[in-house]
């Protein structure tokens, strides 16, 4: 049985080539955002201008997600992957020229300024598109009896990457600056879209083709709200990471409060990702598939203790344990959330699900930096931090007293009933 192999989903040639596409192009993105931030706050020394960073990908993100997710599931997944790919990769190429030295000689800091945040607002365009496209595509390299396992594997790819990506975005910035590090950036994108390529067409399983928009945008968001196991696992994320958003401020951490320049900036930015990565890979051996929902609630109320720990510490060995037990729970609740997400979504409905779920978690990013952002102009960095980790706190008791059928939430069934499909 599947459920006993943790490597169930990786005896599938094209879900490895999957996972290798995944990382490369959620290392290039990740290492991107944080060469950005990098380079935003050196030119305005404003933590207001982290969180318009934010505000610019969320824009865009939110906007479009249910229209992204309706042609998701009109449209054949690899190719409609492969056209996000190519849209980064002209989005990096263009980064890479507003950071060039000679460009800086010949235009204002004001200008590659705005020609940073509109080349972030066509990111959050493509962004928009690709988590539905991805989500989706995993459910048709796999069959369904090994979705979990192909969630946490694939889930502790990203993880992979955003350790990577954040550590070397820190690193390369010291030894070859802002510049060629996008010039490494447009180098993964390739490897991402010759990867892509690898993989064969996929059938469209939604027998809806050519369905009116609204109609399917109605019916996305009308199984969302109905579904409690999928509208409690993703509000809570939400709240979570909109609130306990200190990465955005890592920055002004980096250079102001702890005073450990670009490299201690690469330690601390991967020290989350991290813990989330080592604890994805203990649960493809130890299913947390029992008691999900107690587990989820735990996880969060943990993530929200360590952002406060985190905004109250002046140590950096502090601060780096810190982040990186926040990434042990933030790792936990992704897979669960993706487990969930999984194995309770049609197949003909995966990509409006997905967007309803971009909309909420991965929006919710950029939501929290621009909150980070304002709150840290408006109450000091720290106060802002421990204000964010509190409300985490406070959200998540809400939820586990308000909420008893999610506290009893467990995933073993809908488990067994996909491990029986042939």
């Amino acid at each position: 049985m599947s459920k006993k192999d943790p490597y169930a989903a990786l005896r599938y040639k094209e879900f490895n080539i999957f996972l290798l596409v995944r990382f490369a192009l959620v290392f290039a993105w990740s290492m991107q955002f944080i060469i950005i931030e990098w380079e935003v706050y050196s030119i305005t020394k404003n933590p207001l201008s982290l969180g318009i960073i934010g505000l610019m990908e969320v824009i865009p993100a939110v906007s479009m997600a249910l229209f992204a997710g309706h042609i998701v599931d009109q449209k054949e997944k690899k190719g409609l992957l492969i056209k996000c790919i190519i849209g980064f990769t002209i989005i990096s190429t263009g980064l890479f020229l507003l950071t060039w030295p000679e460009t800086a000689g010949h235009i204002s800091s004001n200008y590659i300024l705005y020609g940073i945040y509109f080349m972030v607002f066509l990111g959050g365009i493509v962004r928009a598109f690709i988590g539905p496209t991805v989500f989706s595509l995993i459910a048709l390299i796999v069959p369904k009896k090994v979705y979990p396992n192909a969630a946490t594997w694939s889930s502790s790819t990203w993880q992979m990457a955003a350790v990577l990506g954040p550590a070397l975005a820190g690193f390369s910035i010291h030894w070859i600056g802002v510049h060629w590090s996008m010039c490494l950036i447009v180098g993964f994108s390739f490897v991402a879209l010759i990867g892509l390529l690898k993989i064969s067409k996929k059938p469209i399983l939604n027998p809806k083709i050519g369905e009116p928009v609204m109609q399917s945008l109605k019916e996305g968001v009308k199984f969302v709200f109905q579904s409690k196991a999928i509208l409690g696992a993703i509000t809570l994320d939400m709240i979570a990471v909109l609130f306990g958003g200190a990465i955005a401020l890592l920055p002004i951490y980096a250079q102001d409060i702890l005073n450990v320049g670009s490299e201690g900036f690469g330690i601390l930015r991967a020290a989350p990702a991290i813990g989330a990565f080592i604890t994805m890979l203990i649960t493809a051996y130890i299913p947390l598939s029992k008691n999900a929902g107690m587990k989820l609630l735990v996880a969060i109320f943990g993530f929200g203790v360590c952002i406060i720990v985190f905004g109250f510490s002046t140590i950096f060995w502090v601060s780096v344990l810190a982040l990186f037990f926040s990434g042990v729970f933030d790792g936990i609740s992704m897979v669960i959330r993706q487990t969930i997400l999984q194995l309770k979504t049609p197949d003909h409905m995966r990509g409006r699900v997905a967007s309803v779920n971009s909309m909420f978690v991965g929006s919710s990013n950029e939501l929290g930096a621009f909150e980070s952002g304002i709150t840290a102009k408006l109450m000091g960095t720290v106060t802002a931090v421990v204000f964010g980790g509190t409300m985490t706190v406070v959200t998540v008791l809400i939820k586990g007293i308000s909420s008893p059928s999610f506290r009893k939430l467990d995933l073993r069934k809908d488990l067994e009933a996909h491990e029986n499909e042939i």
